[in-house]
């Protein structure tokens, strides 16, 4: 029987499948983050290979990347059965929608203002609902800011390269103005993801994050030192103002005995960079001193911005509740603003020729949608960055008090956040690096709305 029974039994025994590789493990942990890392890295791709405003479409490869990211994310859910949003983050990252429709609706022509509603809808809504979703976990936010200090090193390098070899867009007649590859006629593009990158990598560098490698500090103090030089170059006002008064909270916000030690070492450092090398420092000088220069020999960029702010406040007070709709602040412009606004910007260098650029907005994102969405769009548009940018700071406060392992992303976030509502201030949304504001409200939304247990993965 032994023998016959040896016989029966099976020549081979079932194995086990080998457990998957360690890099096989990384990259089914990282892949998902993938379509919110993409529309980030996809703007080092330069206008003539197709990221650029230039065509008639105004259609990005990071537009279509963020596309995917919110096809992505959608497809997920439906796959996992999840519910989407808290009650919370879908009252404050949902609302706009309804301001938005209504500017739609009632515009002068609604069919014209469609591409204003898909822009609306993309940045404000659908994008940051897709980050928020996306995100697992504390990490998952660290990979994501990570990818905004790589892009403004890239751009930031390119930027300084344009200023050494005078190849970029043309300021005072000559091609030294620092664009990256955004090119003359999206000057404000390289300066904002520089100063989204200088942003993330002083909030790494005052808090990184717990059991983060020892080199993760000196590489963030680095490169904000090395951001600092291209922002200069860049030459755009607006961003200075916002870059400084974030970092300056963001150092308060790390403490203030950290403050007293950082700030001084700041300015120094500053000092050194712009002064002591000589980056531009001249035309920077003449550029700061342009900024209070309102009704002493202003500069004409100067006149025609506050020229414009006037003109989108006499539309709000012809449609006080629902504006003139949205896209109709250009066809407004000339009926409301005043003889001292000039027909359009110019614009030269970095690869094109002459261009004559039309004013077609206020420079000014809060009277854009007061004047285009009245009273009802801007209660519930600027009420959601005002609900995020509250929570972000709560959330902030919170974490340190409880010395949550997270309180690094949470400084990450409230320095964008008031980068960015410092930032609307002198400009809006337009261009290619707008899907960035889109990922960056989805990182804050995150932080501040998301449930308690989300943010503490280390």
């Amino acid at each position: 029987m032994s023998v016959l029974t040896g016989i029966a039994r099976p020549l081979t025994t079932p194995t086990t499948a080998p457990p998957p590789s360690r890099a096989r493990r990384h990259l089914a942990h990282w892949w998902p983050l993938a379509p919110a890392v993409a529309p980030v890295l996809l703007l080092a791709v330069p206008l003539s290979y197709g990221n650029g405003s230039t065509t008639s479409t105004n259609v990005s490869v990071a537009d279509m990347a963020s596309a995917f990211l919110v096809l992505f994310c959608a497809v997920r859910l439906l796959r996992r059965r999840a519910r989407p949003l808290t009650p919370a983050a879908a009252v404050v990252l949902g609302a706009p929608a309804v301001g938005i429709a209504v500017a739609t609706v009632t515009a002068g022509d609604p069919f014209a203002a469609l591409p204003g509603f898909v822009r609306y809808l993309q940045i404000f809504v659908l994008i940051p609902a897709a980050v928020v979703l996306l995100l697992r976990d504390a990490r998952d936010f660290r990979v994501v800011a990570a990818s905004f200090v790589v892009l403004a090193v890239i751009q930031g390098g390119f930027g300084v390269y344009q200023y050494a070899t005078r190849s970029g867009a043309s300021y005072r007649g000559s091609d030294i103005r620092a664009v990256g590859t955004f090119g003359a006629t999206d000057v404000m593009g390289m300066a904002t993801v520089v100063a989204y990158g200088l942003v993330i990598a002083t909030a790494i560098a005052l808090r990184p994050a717990r059991g983060a490698p020892r080199r993760l500090r000196p590489v963030a103090i680095g490169a904000a030192a090395a951001l600092i030089v291209p922002l200069a170059l860049s030459f755009s006002r607006g961003s200075w103002i916002a870059t400084l008064l974030a970092g300056l909270a963001v150092v308060l916000c790390a403490g203030f005995r950290k403050a007293s030690r950082v700030l001084p070492a700041a300015v120094a450092l500053g000092v050194v960079l712009v002064g002591g090398f000589g980056v531009g420092t001249q035309l920077i000088q003449q550029r700061v001193s342009s900024i209070t220069q309102v009704t002493d020999a202003p500069d004409q960029s100067v006149t025609d911005r506050y020229t414009m702010w006037a003109a989108a406040v006499r539309m709000w007070r012809a449609e006080p509740v629902t504006g003139v709709g949205l896209k109709g602040f250009p066809a407004h412009r000339d009926g409301d603003a005043s003889l001292g606004l000039s027909s359009g910007s110019d614009t030269e260098g970095a690869g094109r020729g002459y261009q004559r650029q039309p004013l077609l907005s206020p420079h000014n994102m809060y009277l854009l949608v007061l004047s285009e969405q009245g009273l009802l769009g801007a209660t519930v548009l600027i009420g959601s960055w005002a609900a995020l940018l509250v929570g972000a700071v709560r959330r902030l406060v919170a974490a340190r008090r409880s010395r949550d392992a997270a309180e690094d992303c949470g400084l990450v976030a409230a320095g964008l956040m008031i980068w960015q509502s410092v930032d609307f201030l002198y400009g809006d949304i337009g261009g290619p690096s707008t899907v960035l504001s889109g990922i960056v409200f989805g990182l804050v939304a995150w932080w501040a709305l998301a449930g308690p247990k989300t943010s503490s993965g280390v």
